[in-house]
């Protein structure tokens, strides 16, 4: 997979590298074939995923169900298996 993210069906695969213990809680660029995470939490246990997802469900307005870690719990590059967004961001709608 050359982009960060692709399609099956409805659901979206999003290749992530996380940055754990941030000052903000964002998305940012991409770089390479991931696309950069921000969370304000630590890095303890996977607690900086679980961050993550709740952050990932707001942005795409799903529920946290609908997110699943492929791999990467405590790594800091992650999959994402997102079902049926209801809201893309701006940096998925500018690269598609």
């Amino acid at each position: 997979m050359d982009s960060f993210y692709s399609w099956e069906q409805d659901t979206l695969r999003l290749n992530v590298l996380g940055t754990p213990s941030a000052k903000q809680t964002k998305i940012g660029k991409v770089r390479g074939s991931e696309l950069k995470v921000s969370v304000n939490c630590a890095a303890e246990k996977g607690r900086a995923t679980d961050c993550m997802i709740k952050f990932l469900a707001k942005e795409f307005k799903v529920k946290t169900s609908d997110i699943k870690v492929v791999f990467g719990q405590t790594s800091i590059h992650k999959q994402f298996l997102i079902k049926a967004p209801k809201h893309l961001p701006n940096i998925i709608s500018q690269d598609s």
